[in-house]
């Protein structure tokens, strides 16, 4: 049954804009908001994000609550959840039932590039919010942006950006890059390539692997038998492939034969899969950290309490996109999808994930603070779950694309 439209209270109304004007439709559709959360719960991505970020955007339904308490716009949030298997069909029919069936509002998270877009596409045809939390394709602020779609954590520009560029840098100036051959991996190859080059340097060989995929033994042989032999080998995998691949990195002894390791996209998650020595003195871009400062440890401390596990910035984003909505429908006093366009479209904010954080209008890309990283041996690691070692802070207007070259037109 689809929600009935009702007309908010002249003191909700107040209540809802937070100080402001209602807009002009002043509705809030039925007696609740439903923000749905898509992604991979069973899959190579499930620890990264999964059934954690559901819960990442519960705590921030209970604190948007908590913060308002009876001037919130509704007292009736719900969250839902579906599996989309890493599979982009799969994620477009599960998009159109959360849409459709469950009354979402706003679908959140989506991993995996191929499902971002096809995600993004029916947020389209349904002019419904939607908040891409763990793809890091650029196409979705880029040629295939649409009004109704933001980019919020980190995309393939902010990672080459950070770390092609320090690592070419510091004297890895001849690359071997192998890339998974979908959406992702074929972005992060070209953006690599760019960053290394703009920095000095080549990547003389890029390969295409299987995805998912088990078993890099091929590509591992082919890097230590190039000649000229290559300084770094650039792995873009991410998840599940990743830990193989470094698993198999390690097995070959690649870095005692002169071959360093650089990892495109890493998570706190991966590190602990194989532990801080299997990554030690990688350096790479992260989109948050949970022992950044006390803000981020106390929300990690909340966190583990929950979960039993530190969060990676994938459950810090979520957390953070769905206060983000939530704040833009009480200040909008109403969740017409266009309406809460409006509010977050320029809207700048600071809270636990994005500091420096703004809503690009332009193509809806989140900017924020990122940080270049290093992973800590583990003779230097005093703390459980405390791997990494932040180098530097990459300022929000450095760390993502211009906003005059994504392209996004919003046809």
């Amino acid at each position: 049954m689809r929600k009935t439209a009702v007309l908010l209270t002249g003191a909700l109304l107040l209540a809802g804009c937070n100080g402001g004007p209602p807009t002009a439709s002043g509705k809030l559709s039925g007696d609740k908001l439903v923000l749905g959360v898509l992604n991979d719960q069973s899959g190579i991505y499930a620890d990264l994000s999964g059934k954690n970020s559901v819960e990442a955007v519960r705590m921030a339904v209970e604190d948007f609550k908590a913060k308002y308490g009876s001037k919130a716009v509704t007292k009736n949030i719900d969250v839902v959840t579906a599996d989309h298997q890493n599979k982009s069909d799969v994620a477009g029919s599960k998009a159109q039932e959360l849409y459709d069936r469950n009354e979402a509002d706003v679908i959140l998270d989506v991993p995996q590039s191929a499902s971002a877009l096809a995600v993004a596409k029916v947020a389209k045809d349904k002019k419904k919010l939607y908040f891409n939390i763990t793809a890091a394709t650029t196409e979705l602020t880029g040629k295939q942006c649409n009004k109704y779609t933001f980019h919020y954590a980190y995309d393939t520009y902010m990672l080459a950006n950070g770390t092609g560029t320090a690592v070419t840098q510091q004297g890895a100036k001849n690359w071997y890059v192998v890339y998974p051959d979908y959406a992702f991996g074929q972005d992060m190859q070209k953006s690599f390539t760019a960053a290394v080059e703009k920095a000095g340097g080549k990547v003389g060989v890029k390969d295409p692997t299987p995805f998912p995929n088990d078993n890099f033994s091929t590509f591992l042989l082919k890097a230590q038998n190039m000649n000229p032999k290559p300084d770094v080998l650039g792995t873009m995998q991410a998840g599940g492939d990743l830990v193989n691949l470094v698993k198999q990195y390690n097995e070959f002894g690649l870095r005692d034969k002169g071959i360093k390791l650089s990892v495109g996209l890493m998570f706190l998650t991966d590190i602990h899969s194989l532990g801080p020595d299997a990554f030690a003195g990688t350096t790479f871009t992260d989109a948050w950290y949970w022992n950044f400062d006390a803000k981020n440890r106390e929300f990690a401390d909340r966190f583990m309490k929950r979960t039993n596990t530190r969060p990676t910035f994938a459950h810090a984003a979520n957390y953070s996109a769905a206060l983000q909505y939530l704040e833009a429908v009480q200040r909008a006093g109403t969740d017409a999808s266009d309406d809460v366009v409006k509010t977050l479209e320029g809207h700048a904010f600071e809270d636990v994930f994005a500091r420096g954080g703004k809503i690009r209008a332009e193509d809806h890309r989140v900017i924020h603070d990122a940080y270049l990283a290093e992973v800590k041996p583990k003779s230097a690691v005093t703390e459980a779950w405390d791997y990494e070692k932040i180098l530097r802070t990459i300022p929000a207007a450095e760390a993502f694309r211009p906003v005059g070259e994504s392209g996004c037109t919003f046809s």
